[in-house]
């Protein structure tokens, strides 16, 4: 058994320490109290093609509930769950936090030989249970990029877009029931944890009744008997982790970020005790960092993963989590130099497969990135079945021409990560309708459509007098969509917020907005002019979300060349004419026409969330 060492100083001087393997920021050699404002702590930015893994860690929850956004470039978040559930991480005082729940197996007072646990195996009740493993916590994408297309054509009744049907072909990687059967197995490989030291045993009892309250939910009072054990045996490495897990259930319980911090406080107390099992450092420190990355405390949980790198550095799952700590504050070339080294320690390390990959794509490394991400997902381990690898490999092999994946997509749709393989958005709510093309009385929103078409050419002719590049205030679009050519975007609203600055530029068409809240009040949208260059193609990519739709006002349009594909069928732009998609919807945009393109981007909510779901969801 491991016996950590009965000082503080030694934990203390890890936290300013900086691990031979890989360089540590100055700005992180702080307490591990201090509160890291990241932005993709709580939400992801936007992406169509996410490539960045700042920590868009917030997951949606359901159709009322809040969501994460996620228009980005490569940014991993909290594992993704897709069009049905976005979960969300953040506060307790915003979002209704998932407690996440360890998996418990029986631990028995003797500890000798340590037993093979079985998923059937059932805890003995009464007793104290614990799991060594957690879930493994990725990060949610984001950045915005897009060229959003919209063009006019036929107006056809819209239905939605039904899947490819691939079912006779063979689908890419492991089966379902295969990588079940794989993950079985590691499970009952898996070793009981040892959580009790020599002394423990001797007060297991008291122990078991103190965790049998905290089981049957009787949080405040499971609370108090572990305080009372803690007073009565202060160096109780496990009644002061009970009292963690109690403080830690009241906190979900109560929603109050300041018991959380209690807890945290208190899982940190277990490792500075004298003689505490691995097995329970393990525990403590892991769940330390869990909570504080629910807290957007990034930097704080990065310290607390850096500790368990260097307590345990044989343990490459540690340094698994310890790169997704880097790439929750966007440090991606820390985390590349972690997965490259869990890659020579265990090369088949899927976890460490798909996130170098990940990273390799972020760096527009395309053709590299493939086999990583690829081989990772076919390994079935767990954390690789996250809807943003199977997004990223599937837009990989798109830009080297490899028609695979759809395939990959397919076998996304089929495990749940996307609505369809069309329609490849993460960050949803459930039951919206979903069509590639909308009609202005399908939305709802015909005034506002109206009144675009109606001012046309005043919209036009502001934007006309903004778009001269001495001024600098058309910027080009930075999300790596496009495969050639030359795009640049003027930004009036961005996440429902108004660039007070941009609208002195053109002051009639914003206050021609302002009397459309479904527009300017769109959280995970944005109002912006679009410039577009002749020789332009952007590759297909998908929206963030399903939660708006996207409307194009043609200003300047070519009279031939330009033209937008929304999953299957192609339109083209008319001036002073409105077109209307759904962005979660893939979509491709070439220009080829002798001169440039102008548009006018108004994003709108969709027009069946309701009234609380367009003040709660959380912005994209």
């Amino acid at each position: 058994m491991f016996e950590a060492p009965a000082t503080d100083d030694m934990l203390r001087e890890l936290e300013n320490e900086v691990t031979e393997d890989y360089e540590i920021p100055d700005s992180f050699q702080k307490d591990a109290d201090f509160v890291a404002d990241d932005p993709g702590a709580t939400e992801p930015e936007t992406y169509e093609v996410p490539v960045s893994y700042e920590y868009d860690m917030d997951l949606e929850n359901t159709v009322s509930d809040p969501e994460a956004p996620g228009d980005a470039e490569l940014t991993l978040e909290d594992a993704v769950e897709h069009h049905t559930e976005d979960s969300v991480h953040g506060v307790y005082d915003e979002h209704e936090p998932e407690h996440e729940k360890e998996t418990e197996t029986q631990d028995t007072a003797v500890e000798d030989l340590p037993e093979e646990v079985h998923e059937a195996t059932e805890p003995v009740r009464d007793e104290i249970v614990e799991d060594l493993e957690t879930e493994k916590k990725l990060p949610v994408e984001s950045k915005q990029t897009e060229e959003d297309n919209v063009a006019t054509g036929p107006e056809e009744s819209e239905v939605p877009v039904q899947a490819e049907d691939y079912s006779n072909d063979n689908l890419v990687g492991k089966g379902k029931t295969e990588i079940e059967q794989d993950k079985m197995e590691k499970v009952k490989k898996k070793k009981k944890p040892k959580l009790l030291n020599k002394f423990d045993k001797t007060i297991k009892a008291e122990l078991d009744a103190a965790e049998k309250l905290r089981k049957k939910g009787k949080v405040e009072e499971a609370l108090r008997a572990f305080e009372t054990l803690v007073n009565q045996y202060p160096e109780s490495p496990r009644a002061r982790y009970g009292k963690a897990q109690s403080e830690d259930d009241l906190a979900e319980k109560m929603r109050s970020n300041e018991m959380l911090q209690k807890a945290i406080n208190t899982y940190d107390e277990v490792v500075s005790l004298p003689n505490v099992p691995s097995d329970l450092i393990k525990l403590s420190l892991k769940r330390e960092a869990d909570r504080q990355q629910f807290l957007g405390r990034m930097r704080s949980s990065l310290i607390t993963l850096q500790k368990l790198v260097h307590l345990f550095p044989s343990d490459t799952s540690f340094k698994n989590d310890l790169g997704v700590g880097y790439l929750l504050i966007g440090d991606n070339s820390n985390a590349k130099q972690v997965y490259e080294e869990v890659l020579r320690l265990a090369p088949d390390d899927g976890f460490a497969k798909v996130h170098y990959g990940f990273i390799l794509k972020a760096e527009n490394k395309i053709a590299e990135s493939i086999p990583y991400l690829k081989e990772g997902l076919e390994s079935g381990d767990p954390g690789t079945d996250d809807g943003r690898f199977y997004f990223h490999l599937g837009d990989a092999l798109q830009r080297i021409g490899d028609k695979e994946a759809y395939k990959w997509y397919e076998l996304g749709y089929q495990r749940g990560h996307f609505a369809s393989v069309w329609q490849r958005s993460l960050y949803n709510v459930k039951g919206l309708k979903a069509q590639p093309w909308w009609t202005a009385r399908e939305t709802g929103y015909t005034e506002l459509v109206k009144s675009l078409e109606k001012n046309w050419k005043l919209i036009r002719d502001e934007g006309l007098e903004v778009m001269d590049k001495k001024r600098s205030l058309f910027l080009p679009e930075d999300e790596n969509l496009r495969e050639k050519g030359d795009w640049s975007q003027f930004t009036l609203w961005q996440q429902g917020r108004k660039n007070e600055n941009a609208c002195k530029g053109v002051p009639k068409t914003c206050a021609l907005l302002e009397r459309f809240p479904e527009a300017t009040g769109c959280r995970r949208g944005q109002i912006k002019y679009s410039v577009m260059l002749p020789g332009t193609h952007v590759w297909p990519h998908t929206g963030p979300t399903n939660c708006r739709l996207r409307m194009h006002l043609g200003l300047v349009i070519p009279k031939e060349g330009c033209r937008i594909r929304c999953a299957q069928e192609n339109r083209t732009w008319e001036e002073g004419k409105v077109l209307i998609f759904d962005d979660s919807f893939e979509h491709e945009v070439w220009q080829d026409a002798e001169s440039y393109r102008l548009i006018f981007i108004v994003d709108v909510w969709h027009p069946e969330l309701t009234a609380q779901q367009r003040r709660t969801l959380p912005a994209i």
